[in-house]
Formats: structure tokens, sequence, C-alpha cells
């Protein structure tokens, strides 16, 4: 039996880039840095993949800076480089659940920053703190 769970909790590193497809689905990638233990080391960079309706949250309420937590499994991207015709690959963190950890007001700061705003919800989505029920780390 194996299991390939990661948990993670950190800053986004940029506005997720998102793309739609012609058959209805999207995607939302983002980098997420995850702080060490001391602050002297360097944080830890995760490359996400959301997809579904958690990249269309994404899409909406994350901009670089955000406070997220992530439950998702690890992949490994591989493809072929045209240019070189040499094998590539890249560690990827396909995100399962999203939570926006941040506060109502750094919610509200992204979104005027960016022109939107979604609005209240629940569940860590559109600002608030999120309670213990609703962060699952």
């Amino acid at each position: 039996m194996g299991v390939n769970s990661i948990t993670l909790v950190g800053r986004a590193g940029r506005d997720p880039e998102v793309r739609y497809f012609e058959s209805g689905s999207m995607v939302a990638n983002l980098t997420l840095a995850v702080n060490r233990r001391s602050r002297d080391d360097e944080p830890d960079w995760f490359n996400l993949e959301i997809w579904g309706k958690q990249a269309q949250v994404a899409a909406d309420y994350v901009r670089k800076g955000s406070l997220l937590g992530i439950i998702g499994s690890f992949k490994l991207d591989r493809w072929t480089d045209r240019s070189s015709g040499e094998e590539r690959t890249k560690p990827v963190i396909r995100v399962d659940r999203l939570e926006l950890l941040g506060s109502k007001r750094d919610s509200e700061a992204a979104m005027a920053d960016s022109g939107s705003y979604g609005g209240g919800g629940s569940g860590g989505f559109g600002g608030g703190e999120p309670s213990e029920e609703e962060v699952p780390f």
C-alpha cells in the first residue's frame, strides 16, 4: 500500500497562471514558498497545479503573497525538450484541497490591487480567519 500525500502552508510566489481547455476544464499553476524553521534559511519552493473548481477559486482569490494551505500529491511531469531532444522532468504538487488562510483584510487588499472582489464566503474562501474545523492541518 502506498501513500502519496503532501500538506503545505506557505505564500504564493506569484499570481496564478490560468489556462482554459475546449473541454471546459481549467488549470491554475503557481508557486508556493514554504519557510523553514530558521529565519536564516531560504524557503523551499513548490510548483502547484490546481484543477477544476479549486482552480477557479485560485484564479479569483489568490494573489502573490497570499497565505495558502494545501493538501495534494506529488507527481513528476516528464517531457522531451523540443530544441535539445533531451528528457526533462519537473516536480509538481497536484492540489486536491486549497485553503485561503489570510485574514479578510489581506484578501480585500489583494482584491483591491487586482480590481475585483468576490465578496464573503466560507471554508476559508473569500476572507476571514478560518476556524479550526476549516483548516485540515
